[in-house]
């Protein structure tokens, strides 16, 4: 067990430094940069943009400046942002509560509603709820991100005046958990639909794999209550595959975020970093990228922990 955990956390390091060299090359190979940005002025000459170039250490060799770049964020210094000067690391974790925010509540959302349509859905297949369910996940699955959220924006927020129609907060308002909860519903479950449907189909698949098995039907046999059998004994060997998929998830999610924030203009990484990128802001797109890589290595490599904690087969490796 040891070893495994050794090893898993070794090869997230080395995953996360080759992440970070990839998206370092190849966002400096990218057409354009910061100096872009000054260029479009009609009174910038040339020399005044290789002087840019030089302040900002664009004029090196690329290899030297991501040896730079990693060394300064090892030692906490993640640079200054191009666009206002400021250190990167307080643009980012300024950000980084919202984003954690919206992302923890959809998948929250969509654990509990998914895991329980997929169970009942395994429990009952081929009924009429459970073709139901299986149209709705594909239609939910079908549905474009952006597209979803400002069909909700528009009918719920300008049409029905049930909800903002973005923001986090209402400006000038102060701190109030009903007002945070009021702007945070409908992004999470715009943000969580998708997730809806994959976790009901991963778990109405493992749960009638499971209830198949020789053990269910022994354990039915000696007059267990179905509750029991259900939750005790199929659903807690159905539970690896789905920490799994919970480690699998969190890319999307991390992804889904980025359009959902900018859709519900919601203050988090996902739209900071669309932002910074008219600025060709590299120290700002780079600590985002790092972090939620950061991010989403942990997570998975917290998912591999749990189910090396409830599956002892991997524990024996």
């Amino acid at each position: 067990m040891t070893n495994y955990l050794i090893r898993r956390v070794g090869q997230s390091a080395l995953l996360l430094v080759l992440v970070t060299a990839i998206a370092f090359g190849l966002m400096r190979l990218a057409p354009g940069g910061p100096e872009s940005v000054y260029a479009l002025s009609p009174t910038m000459r040339a020399e005044d943009l290789a002087r840019i170039r030089a302040s900002f250490g664009l004029d090196q060799p690329l290899h030297i400046q991501y040896v730079k770049w990693a060394t300064g964020m090892l030692t906490g210094d993640w640079g200054r942002s191009y666009r206002d000067s400021r250190p990167v690391r307080d643009v980012i974790l300024d950000r980084v509560p919202a984003t954690l925010e919206l992302t923890i509540t959809a998948l929250a959302f969509a654990i509990v509603v998914g895991v329980t349509i997929g169970v009942l859905g395994a429990l009952r297949p081929n009924s009429a709820s459970d073709y139901l369910a299986t149209i709705g996940a594909m239609v939910a699955l079908s549905i474009p991100t952006f597209w979803f959220g400002l069909m909700v924006i528009f009918i719920f927020a300008e049409k029905l005046d049930w909800i903002p129609s973005g923001g986090r907060e209402t400006l000038g308002a102060g701190f109030s958990l009903s007002d945070r909860l009021h702007h945070l519903v409908a992004p999470a479950l715009v943000l969580g639909l998708v997730l809806v449907a994959t976790w009901s189909r991963y778990t109405r698949a493992t749960m009638l794999e499971t209830i198949g098995q020789d053990y269910v039907r022994t354990a039915r046999a000696k007059g267990v209550a179905e509750r029991h059998v259900v939750w005790s004994h199929a659903f807690r060997n159905a539970l690896g595959p789905l920490l799994t998929l919970a480690g699998i998830q969190l890319p999307f999610l991390f992804g889904g975020a980025l359009v959902t924030e900018s859709v519900f203009t919601w203050p988090g990484m996902g739209r900071l970093f669309v932002d910074s990128l008219g600025y060709r802001d590299y120290p700002v797109l780079m600590g985002v990228l790092v972090v939620t890589a950061i991010l989403v290595i942990a997570s998975n490599l917290l998912a591999d922990f749990l189910v090396a904690f409830v599956d002892p087969r991997i524990r024996m490796r």
